[in-house]
């Protein structure tokens, strides 16, 4: 049975993806409000898509993580890609990608990543992955090998990486930023005081700090960083948040609603409606960021090649370099 992203029922999946979570309590999954509901994909442009990732053998997000933007973005033929495998070796309670022992390190993994880009005629590619913390760069290694490949087959395409905190591993961040990507995202997720049940393997200041010290290393590289709202926040909390990603001179802020995957997962607090994302973004504007993109279907990637044009824009409107 699909949900109407056409995807499996996470109930029916879970305990193959997530056997981590089999023990823990069953959360039911509330009924979405009419303004999250989307079509189910299908389009011919969906379809070409999908061949293409499929003939190079390449994971993307969408699917992993079950975006219930998938039909609209492939049919544009915006995917995001996963690298370093579909398994992560941590378990965060919001996420959907499948936790275990990953496989070996796919070393043609970056030739197909630029092959997709060339063939796809991309102009905007965003590279993600899973938490690869038995690696000993993190798997940082793996993105700049990415960002050079596709500079090479694609040279009109802007990259963003969208990466994880490497678990503070010496010497990660500086490679991927040395590999210059035109935007660094990593995303907060949720407020300091959920972290313990939405993402216990991370810290919430190390996060900040990664992306301070992304424009430490290259002032000129735009940064990013996305909430989920819906997990059980505050207001107040999420106007902090805001403050502490100015302070380290994030430029991007994303802010979409959480959407629980299966019963095992962090159960949904409340569907936040639409005008309160038009609150959230006013505040973040407010605040001096130069790009809010928040709506309850808002995810990191969504409308990320147009997103990129405008950040160049501001940047210009206020006289900075780029």
């Amino acid at each position: 049975m699909n949900d109407a992203t056409g995807v499996p029922l996470a109930r029916d999946r879970a305990s193959l993806r997530h056997p981590e979570k089999a023990g823990k309590p069953l959360s039911p999954i509330p009924r979405k409000p009419e303004w999250i509901r989307v079509k189910a994909p299908g389009s011919p442009q969906y379809e070409a898509t999908r061949r293409v990732l499929r003939a190079l053998a390449l994971n993307t997000v969408c699917e992993e993580a079950a975006c219930p933007n998938i039909g609209e973005c492939w049919k544009e033929r915006h995917a995001t890609v996963l690298i370093l495998g579909p398994v992560c070796t941590r378990a965060c309670s919001f996420c959907n990608v499948a936790t275990g022992r990953p496989g070996p390190v796919d070393r043609e993994e970056p030739h197909n990543l630029a092959e997709a880009v060339k063939a796809l005629g991309l102009a905007h590619v965003v590279i993600t992955s899973v938490d690869r913390d038995d690696l000993g760069d993190g798997g940082a290694g793996q993105f700049a090998l990415s960002i050079r490949a596709i500079r090479e087959s694609a040279p009109q395409a802007t990259i963003e990486v969208l990466i994880p905190d490497f678990l503070n591993k010496k010497g990660a961040l500086e490679t991927v930023v040395a590999a210059s990507p035109d935007v660094v995202n990593h995303n907060l997720e949720t407020v300091p005081r959920l972290y313990g049940e939405v993402r216990p393997g991370a810290r919430y200041f190390h996060s900040v700090r990664l992306l301070d010290r992304v424009k430490e290393l290259n002032p000129l590289a735009f940064t990013k960083s996305g909430l989920m709202v819906g997990l059980g926040e505050e207001r107040a909390e999420v106007l902090q948040v805001m403050d502490d990603l100015r302070s380290a001179g994030v430029d991007f802020l994303t802010i979409g609603q959480y959407l629980q995957p299966s019963r095992r997962h962090h159960p949904v607090a409340r569907f936040v409606p639409p005008e309160e994302f038009a609150l959230y973004r006013k505040f973040a504007l407010g605040k001096g960021f130069l790009l809010v993109s928040a709506s309850p279907l808002t995810r990191s990637s969504y409308h990320a090649g147009a997103d990129f044009a405008r950040l160049k824009a501001e940047r210009a409107a206020f006289g900075a370099p780029f």
